[in-house]
């Protein structure tokens, strides 16, 4: 694992959004001074939700701006669980290109996770930003345990999605998902971390003490990453 690993704590989620949307700007406008575009992964559910507020407000050249979500659960785009609706509402008004992953909710997820890697391929690689959240089991983006858990792990490195199917299924989001691989996450140019709660930094500690055993996914992916990760936390 890193060893620059750096804490960034704040007095609430608000205080956090402000920090985190303005480093994700600053990342974005460095690609697009290098190269002419970014490519960036965001996390789904509710925490980031702020931030992405902050982001949107944001005066960048968004036209350059490709935005895909670091997982997708598998509904139909617009569904209240899609993670790359929440994005669309707040980026696509802005100019950028929202790229769902999983454009069609095909029943079978392993060929969902194919054609979200087939997708991907045609992306600049590596990412210039992958931003993770944390769930209070230590899931993160959609490497769940389960049967696909191993692959999601230590699949092939030229892969960078595939369907997974979380066992158990998450009673907030029974279905199965789409999911970025240890590979896509820790290749990525910057690897942010955004939670809040007691809960949620507990367990980021003791899968960093655990290393590459760690119970968790996160502690799996951090153990595996050799650059700076920034993990921004808040109370809540």
């Amino acid at each position: 694992m890193s060893e620059e690993v750096e804490w960034w704590e704040y007095d609430d989620a608000a205080e956090m959004a402000s920090a985190v949307a303005g480093d994700i700007g600053f990342i974005i406008e460095s690609a697009l001074d290098a190269r002419g575009a970014a490519v960036i992964a965001l996390a789904g559910g509710e925490t980031p939700l702020p931030i992405y507020e902050k982001l949107a407000a944001a005066k960048l050249d968004w036209k350059r701006v490709t935005i895909i979500p670091g997982d997708e659960r598998i509904v139909p785009l617009g569904d209240p669980l899609s993670n790359v609706t929440v994005l669309a509402k707040h980026f696509l008004p802005k100019g950028a290109r929202v790229m769902p992953i999983v454009p069609n909710a095909l029943p079978d997820y392993k060929a969902a996770g194919g054609s979200a890697d087939a997708l991907m391929q045609d992306l600049h690689w590596p990412l210039d930003l992958c931003l993770l959240g944390v769930g209070s089991d230590g899931h993160t983006a959609s490497i769940f345990p389960g049967p696909d858990y191993d692959e999601a792990l230590s699949g092939p490195k030229e892969r960078r999605a595939l369907g997974v199917m979380p066992d158990p299924l998450p009673a907030d989001a029974p279905v199965p998902r789409v999911t970025l691989s240890l590979a896509a996450i820790t290749t990525a140019r910057a690897l942010m971390i955004a939670v809040t709660g007691q809960d949620k930094r507990k367990v980021i500690e003791t899968a960093i003490k655990q290393g590459k055993s760690s119970a968790f996914p996160i502690g799996r992916v951090l153990a595996s990453t050799e650059l700076p990760v920034d993990i921004h936390w808040a109370p809540k």
